[in-house]
């Protein structure tokens, strides 16, 4: 077939190897630069990408021979979408690959959020053993309320019934799913019933900041929120003044708004220390959906929609 393919991102091992199989020569460069890309992409046919640089305008100029844009892992957050498409340029994702390992973790966050987990264990650590001040809360008799229900949403879904509790559903975009034991509702249900807020919806203009203070406000119950999405959705200075007021009663994040450190503002940063040391905060490093199976079932899934892509039948 003769095609190309350039690696801008660190991926599993096995990609080029998968890559080889259905006769596409691969290029693993993780380390450059995004002027060296630049300078190179015209001569690739596919490019892989996590989240090193921005595929936009600029980038999709000067890649002229491109024919497909695959991205390791699911959001498309930073793909200019309608341009890569006006350029006839598939666009393939897999969040087959990493959904199961991001339902876990967020089972885990929730579960470690609702049982004190994390500041239990730091104060055992500093011998108080403080069984009152740590009494969890079971999911049994909580209704959980979904926020997006695509991959990642159906795969939390399916780890939460394990757990008997209610589990309401709303999704914009998708209709009809609704069983006797996942109910579709409008948001005035899910505000009305929800106990626990779990986000599953991309990053775009729309979702940007939509889980706000105004948004939050609205739940009859005063929450938990548990956000394994994207940081942007739900700004951090709308939940500290939440969680000061009570209406969150703790949070599980995943995701924060900057995961960057390094590009903090003073004021940012102050925000992020004033989140950092709330007792009812769990935090992990945007490691839910990155576990050592799903680095490898990415790679699988993309390389069997580029088999797809070029109807090659892939080993």
């Amino acid at each position: 077939m003769n095609k190309k393919c350039l690696i801008i991102d660190d991926m599993h091992e096995s990609i080029v190897s998968l890559l080889a199989e259905i006769g596409i020569e691969a290029t693993y460069a993780p380390g450059m630069t995004r002027a060296e890309i630049l300078n190179t992409v015209g001569d690739y046919e596919g490019i892989l990408v996590r989240s090193k640089t921005t595929i936009d305008k600029e980038f999709i100029d000067h890649a002229q021979k491109l024919e497909f844009i695959g991205r390791a892992g699911a959001g498309l957050d930073k793909i200019d979408v309608e341009y890569v498409e006006s350029k006839n340029i598939e666009i393939l994702n897999a969040p087959e690959g990493n959904r199961d390992a991001l339902a876990e973790h967020a089972v885990g966050l929730l579960l470690s959020m609702l049982n004190n987990i994390n500041a239990a264990d730091q104060q055992v650590r500093n011998w108080i053993w403080d069984r009152e001040g740590n009494r969890g809360v079971e999911l049994s008799d909580k209704t959980v309320g979904i926020v997006g229900y695509g991959y990642m949403g159906q795969a939390f879904v399916q780890r939460l019934r394990a757990f008997d509790c209610r589990i309401l559903v709303y999704d914009k975009y998708k209709k009809g799913f609704g069983t006797k034991k996942v109910e579709e509702v409008s948001l005035e249900k899910l505000f009305s019933k929800t106990d626990i807020l779990s986000l599953h919806v991309p990053l775009t203009p729309e979702t940007r900041s939509w889980i706000n203070k105004d948004f939050i406000q609205q739940f009859r119950k005063d929450i938990h929120v548990l956000n394994t999405a994207r940081g942007e959705i739900l700004p951090i200075k709308d939940l500290l003044e939440l969680l000061d007021d009570g209406k969150v009663l703790g949070a599980a994040l995943d995701v924060l708004e900057k995961e960057k450190f390094n590009q903090l503002s003073n004021e940012e940063k102050t925000r992020f220390e004033d989140l950092f040391s709330r007792k009812n905060v769990v935090l992990s490093p945007h490691v839910a959906g990155w576990t050592f199976a799903s680095y490898k079932r990415i790679n699988e899934v993309l390389v069997s929609k580029i088999a797809t892509h070029y109807r090659i039948e892939a080993n």
